[in-house]
């Protein structure tokens, strides 16, 4: 059985308008998969017609065997959403946002507590129980949405643009947290435009463009067909040092900013620096390796 079986979906909206055309591919049970594509490419539509936020226009979608249009309620009953803008109650608690979420899906409130505190404990907030929303920070408010996500124990969870426009803790602290969902086998499907974040969590990548699926692959295959990407790193203090590592190029700007340009990761360009006592606060990708691609392949066609 998969996770997610999408075959042949179009969506085309009132004003003619196709956000999706002909998108087909499978996602495995207990598989980390990428929907990657650049803004404008179709994920959030795709995501939002898989949660029936969205009407489709034509196609078949299936969860863990079960065929959306045959049977609705349990499709919805095994897929948690965690969309990119924060979309709670910020004068309530944390406990009163997830319990109110449960009785959504009915779970009687002895259930809801029980797993109440199951969910605190994965996400880390068992000691924010009691705090109301408006007083927790970024990354914590983050991990609320998932663990709201989480409350009544989906099959699938789906995650749209999880880090986008975060500072690097926050996007670690985040990419933690959906590993270990991971490991414990929780199938999952993570919209990004960032080839970085998917290289560090996937293990098979769809790029979407203008709303056709073009490559489906494992990261490895994505990534030989992806060139660099150069960075802005802002560091805590003045890099004082030469950074030697294979396959990095590094410029001076001034003295707390550099200039990296890698052919991968930028992942253990930030474990270096932080080996060697600096820390990042801030990080702006001056080229976006999948922008690049595109832009490559339309100047290739004209």
């Amino acid at each position: 059985m998969k996770a997610l079986e999408i075959q042949h979906l179009k969506k085309i909206y009132n004003d003619k308008t196709e956000a999706l055309s002909d998108v087909s591919f499978i996602v495995e049970q207990g598989e980390f998969f990428s929907l990657l594509g650049l803004n404008g490419a179709g994920k959030t539509t795709l995501i939002g017609i898989i949660n029936n936020l969205v009407s489709k226009t034509s196609g078949q979608i299936k969860v863990m065997g079960v065929d959306m249009d045959s049977d609705m309620a349990k499709v919805k009953s095994m897929i948690g959403l965690v969309p990119q803008e924060f979309n709670f109650n910020i004068f309530l608690t944390v406990k009163e946002v997830l319990l109110n979420y449960a009785g959504y899906y009915s779970i009687d409130r002895q259930s809801a507590l029980t797993r109440l505190d199951v969910v605190l404990e994965q996400v880390k907030l068992s000691h924010k129980a009691d705090t109301p929303i408006r007083f927790l920070s970024g990354g914590m408010k983050r991990r609320v949405m998932i663990a709201r996500a989480l409350m009544h124990s989906p099959k699938l969870l789906f995650l749209d643009e999880p880090t986008a426009g975060v500072d690097v803790d926050l996007r670690r602290e985040i990419w933690d947290l959906l590993e270990s969902l991971n490991r414990e086998g929780m199938s999952i499907v993570l919209t990004s435009h960032y080839m970085e974040e998917v290289e560090h969590l996937c293990q098979r990548v769809a790029i979407l463009h203008q709303g056709r699926i073009v490559r489906v692959g494992s990261v490895a295959a994505i990534q030989e067909m992806l060139s660099v990407t150069q960075y802005a790193l802002t560091l805590n203090k003045p890099f004082e040092q030469t950074l030697d590592l294979k396959g990095v190029e590094v410029e001076l700007i001034d003295g707390k900013v550099l200039h990296v340009l890698v052919e991968r990761s930028l992942h253990h360009v930030l474990m270096y620096l932080i080996e060697h006592g600096y820390e990042v606060d801030h990080v702006d990708m001056k080229t976006n390796r999948l922008e690049s691609y595109f832009l490559a392949d339309v100047q290739e066609s004209a």
